[in-house]
C-alpha cells in the first residue's frame, strides 16, 4: 500500500510540475503593444537579476532570490548574460544555470527576458572592457541556441539582442544604423528560423538610449520590439520632452521596454554617470510610462552593481530599491 502511495505522490507532483510549465500565457505583438490572452495588453514591470554566473558564485542562484523578486511586485525578470561568462562556464552548464531560473521564474508566475549583456561595437567586435568581448559568429550562435532550446517556453517571452550598443565616440570604430539594423535583422532571422516565439528586442545607439532612427529606418521584421535605457543623466531636466523625442515616439508604432532604468543618490555606493539622480527622476520616468503604457525594468538586484536595488542579503532596501519596491507593489497590484 506504502508503495502504491508513494507512486502516486510522484504522479501527483509530476502533474503540479506540467501544471507550472504551462501556466505563463504567449506574449505577443499586437500593434504597439505586448499582448496575452487574445487582445490582452500586458505591461511589464520589473527587475534585472545580476549575471546568474555570478549569482552562482555568491550561492545566490536560487528559489528564494526569485521569491524575493515576486515579493518586490515585479512581473518578469531580466537575465544579464555576460559572452566571458557564458565561455567561461560553457553552453551545457550554462544552459542548465538558466533552466533552474526559468523553472523558479515559472512557478512564481513570473516572465524571463534574456539578455546578450555586451557593450560596444558589435560591427568592429570593440568593446568597452574585456568582460563584454564577444564576436559576430558567438553572438548569433548564441541566439541560434536560445531559439532551440526555448522553443515553445512561454515564460522566455523576449530576446535582447545586444544590451548597450556603443561606439564610445568613435573609440570602437564606426556603426551605421543601417549597419546595425542588418546585425539585428540577422540575428531575428535566426532565431525565427529556429523555431522560437519569443520576441527580439532591438536596442538603440548610445548605450541603448536613442532610437531616433527608428523613425525613418525601423528594423524590418515584425513582431518585435524595441528597448532604450534613459537613465537620468543621459538628458538634463525637465526630460521629458527630451524623452519623447529620442524614444518615446517609438511607443505611437512599436512596443517599447525600458530594460534599464534606475538612479543612485550621489551618497551611495556605486554612484556613477549616467545614473546619478533622485526620486524625482524616479516620479518623472514612472508617470512617463505610465501615461504612454511603456513596460520597464529596474537595475539591478544585487548589493554590489549600482545602482544597487538593496544593501545586503537580508534584502535591505537602499534609497532607490525603496522607491522602486513601492512603484512596483502599486502598480502591478493595480494591473492584476
Amino acid at each position: 500500500m506504502k508503495k502504491y502511495l508513494f507512486i502516486l505522490s510522484i504522479i501527483l507532483i509530476s502533474f503540479q510540475i506540467m501544471a507550472q510549465t504551462v501556466a505563463l500565457k504567449q506574449v505577443k505583438v499586437k500593434g504597439n503593444r505586448f499582448v496575452i490572452s487574445e487582445d490582452k495588453s500586458f505591461i511589464f514591470r520589473g527587475l534585472n537579476a545580476s549575471d546568474p554566473d555570478n549569482l552562482m558564485k555568491n550561492e545566490h542562484w536560487n528559489k528564494a532570490y526569485f521569491q524575493e523578486i515576486k515579493n518586490w511586485g515585479a512581473n518578469i525578470v531580466r537575465f544579464p548574460i555576460h559572452p566571458t561568462a557564458w565561455r567561461k562556464q560553457g553552453t551545457e552548464k550554462y544552459l542548465k544555470m538558466l533552466d533552474e531560473g526559468v523553472n523558479w521564474a515559472t512557478e512564481l508566475g513570473i516572465y524571463v527576458i534574456i539578455d546578450w549583456h555586451s557593450i560596444g561595437n558589435l560591427r568592429t567586435e570593440m568593446y568597452q572592457s574585456e568582460m563584454y568581448e564577444t564576436t559576430q559568429k558567438e553572438s548569433f550562435e548564441f541566439w541560434r541556441t536560445m531559439a532551440k532550446h526555448y522553443k515553445g517556453n512561454n515564460t522566455v517571452a523576449f530576446f535582447e539582442l545586444f544590451n548597450e550598443p556603443t561606439t564610445y565616440n568613435g573609440q570602437l570604430g564606426t556603426c551605421s544604423w543601417a549597419d546595425w539594423k542588418q546585425l539585428n535583422e540577422e540575428m531575428i532571422g535566426i532565431i525565427r528560423a529556429n523555431g522560437s516565439t519569443a520576441i527580439p528586442l532591438v536596442a538603440g545607439f548610445n548605450w541603448a538610449y536613442d532610437l531616433t532612427q527608428v523613425a525613418s529606418n525601423p528594423i524590418n521584421a515584425e513582431g518585435i520590439g524595441y528597448v532604450s535605457h534613459p537613465y537620468p543623466m543621459k538628458r538634463k531636466q525637465p526630460w521629458e520632452a527630451q524623452w519623447t523625442k529620442d524614444w518615446g515616439f517609438v511607443k505611437d508604432k512599436y512596443p517599447l521596454i525600458l530594460t534599464e532604468i534606475g538612479f543612485s543618490g550621489p551618497e551611495e555606493t556605486g554612484a556613477h554617470i549616467p545614473v546619478i539622480s533622485d526620486e524625482t527622476y524616479g516620479d518623472a520616468i514612472t508617470k512617463y510610462c505610465d501615461e504612454k503604457q511603456i513596460s520597464w525594468v529596474v537595475w539591478v538586484f544585487d548589493p554590489r552593481w549600482a545602482p544597487r536595488l538593496f544593501s545586503d542579503w537580508n534584502y535591505t532596501p537602499t534609497r532607490h530599491g525603496k522607491y522602486f519596491k513601492k512603484v512596483l507593489t502599486d502598480r502591478n497590484k493595480l494591473s492584476e
